[in-house]
């Protein structure tokens, strides 16, 4: 997969978060942005996905503009699924609605093909018995896993997930790695932003660390974690790189 940036700025009132962004990432399965807290990483995803606009500039995904007009966004957002730190299901509605909500109404799946498509992608993530299930009744960790299968129910072009354990705890974060550590095999080509380095290590083919709004480098994850080359990266990898080391000896 390739994504292009070409000289994409995107500013909140006053605050420029990512500055003329100029860069073009290619990767085999997983990218992962990095960064400290408020260095646009979000900000990028939301743009990838469709669900923002850059202030200038463009993003071009394996050969295709993302549209700037809300009719072409809307068709774009259809071919790509995405996961949230905060699950974004419908609290009134069960699991198995969750996804076929959007396979119905959105992607326009017949509804009989839909309920067979929904419990299969369930199933493969041990929801099966939890279908009839509202989200209060499920963990944090399960409602994650029902996020993931209804993003991928609709067959995407690729995944994005943002931040997907940042509100889960310890043994829930663990679960839903795995989870999304075993997608890594599939044909879908996965972009997360996430803190989780040990996780980013093990599963990324390629990082973008980005700093203040810039993209401070990009490079396979296998050099990024030798060598970050950079001092901003540097200093970034061995502080939380320590704080990991020193949680896993606790």
């Amino acid at each position: 997969m390739t994504i292009d940036l070409q000289g994409v700025t995107k500013s909140f009132g006053a605050h420029r978060v990512l500055d003329r962004l100029t860069c073009t990432i290619t990767f085999d399965h997983v990218l992962a942005l990095l960064g400290p807290s408020g260095c646009g990483k979000s900000t990028l995803l939301r743009l990838i996905a469709g669900l923002d606009r850059p202030d200038s500039g463009n993003i071009v995904v394996n050969g295709t503009p993302i549209p700037s007009n809300e009719a072409g966004l809307l068709a774009w957002r259809t071919h790509i699924g995405v996961v949230f730190q905060a699950f974004n299901l419908f609290p009134h509605l069960s699991a198995i609605d969750n996804l076929l909500l959007p396979l119905t109404q959105v992607h326009q799946v017949p509804p009989a093909e839909a309920r067979v498509r929904a419990m299969e992608m369930l199933e493969r993530f041990q929801l099966g018995d939890h279908a009839l299930k509202r989200p209060s009744m499920l963990s944090g960790g399960q409602r994650q896993r029902v996020a993931i299968a209804r993003a991928l129910a609709c067959n995407p072009t690729f995944l994005l997930f943002d931040e997907p354990t940042s509100a889960l705890d310890p043994e829930m974060t663990a679960e839903v790695l795995e989870v999304i550590l075993q997608l890594r095999t599939s044909d879908t080509p996965l972009v997360l932003v996430t803190h989780e380095l040990g996780f980013a290590q093990e599963a990324a083919d390629h990082i973008v660390f980005l700093e203040n709004g810039n993209i401070d480098t990009s490079q396979s994850a296998s050099n990024f974690f030798q060598s970050p080359g950079t001092p901003a990266a540097t200093r970034f990898l061995s502080r939380l790189l320590r704080f990991e080391r020193n949680a896993g000896g606790a």
